[in-house]
């Protein structure tokens, strides 16, 4: 019972991540209809940004305005300098593009940073663990990330639902070229939606910092992952991305636990280790794939 609840707990933590990156990568795609493989390069950014800040300051706090602000700004020079160009373009503009500035911003970090990895230690208000259950205590860090994963959660749909910025948003994914000759800048608008999307992935990079390696790279790992949840919640939704994030948070975390034993009890331990660990990193692809034979937009499409 107690593995059970940690590992819910985990799958909750690897969701706010998750979420946190794939709510501003379904607006991009949903909205703006850009394919943007840079998005995980502002997660690596928000993350150095955030690490050298902390290095530098001794503050928590200081290294997470420098993540939101250092990934979302750079995303807007992105925006600005090369995406507001490929709107109208095909998608394989979008992905060979996108794709340069993924190895453009990996060498520019290590340019800027260098390749020594930087080690970010979790910041004394957040270090120890709490009592959650008797016999389990859980680290108050990733406690911390399930809540500020909550947080963006309720502070996008605010945004989405029932602010103008939102209602412009949501009127410029349906029909650009009327929202445009009622007189909206629809360009400094989906400027502001990429550098949101940005921030976001700052965000992400800073509450990462203290708990994974930060390294140059780092953001094409969880790229494709990010892309999985999207297809599974429904591209353009929110609430899809939140859906999609807890779903694939909880099949990795309950799927590390219990699969190795699962298999354990049905096969030689040499064969079983190889065979769950293999059935573990495709876990995930297996769920989306039984979503999109059942529901294809996925399952909180966007609404129209």
């Amino acid at each position: 019972m107690l593995l059970f609840v940690e590992q819910v707990l985990n799958g909750l933590q690897y969701g706010a991540m998750l979420f946190m990156l794939a709510s501003g990568l379904t607006l991009i795609f949903g909205i703006m209809g850009v394919i943007n493989l840079t998005h995980g390069a502002f997660y690596m950014v928000g993350a150095y940004c955030a690490a050298f800040a902390i290095l530098g300051t001794g503050s928590f706090l200081v290294g997470m305005a420098a993540a939101i602000i250092g990934a979302g700004l750079y995303a807007v020079a992105v925006e600005l300098a090369v995406i507001q160009w490929l709107y109208r373009r095909d998608h394989l503009y979008q992905v060979l593009a996108t794709l340069g500035l993924i190895l453009f911003t990996n060498e520019a970090v290590a340019m800027i940073f260098g390749r020594q990895p930087p080690f970010v230690d979790i910041p004394p208000a957040l270090s120890g663990t709490l009592r959650v259950l008797p016999g389990l205590d859980y680290p108050v860090m990733r406690l911390a990330f399930i809540a500020v994963g909550a947080a963006v959660a309720v502070g996008l749909w605010f945004l989405v639902n029932r602010t103008r910025v939102g209602m412009l948003i949501r009127a410029g994914a349906d029909d650009r070229e009327m929202v445009d000759a009622l007189g909206v800048d629809v360009k400094r608008l989906y400027t502001i939606l990429f550098g949101l999307g940005g921030a976001l992935c700052g965000l992400a990079g800073v509450m990462a910092a203290p708990l994974l390696a930060i390294e140059v790279g780092m953001g094409e790992r969880v790229l494709i992952t990010t892309f999985v949840v999207i297809v599974i919640g429904g591209v353009g939704s929110i609430r899809g991305a939140l859906v999609g994030a807890l779903l694939v948070g909880m099949v990795d975390s309950l799927g590390r636990a219990y699969l190795p034993q699962i298999m354990q009890m049905m096969l030689p331990p040499s064969v079983a280790d190889t065979l769950s660990a293999g059935l573990v990193s495709a876990s995930i692809y297996v769920l989306m794939a039984i979503v999109l034979v059942f529901r294809p937009l996925g399952l909180v499409p966007a609404r129209s």
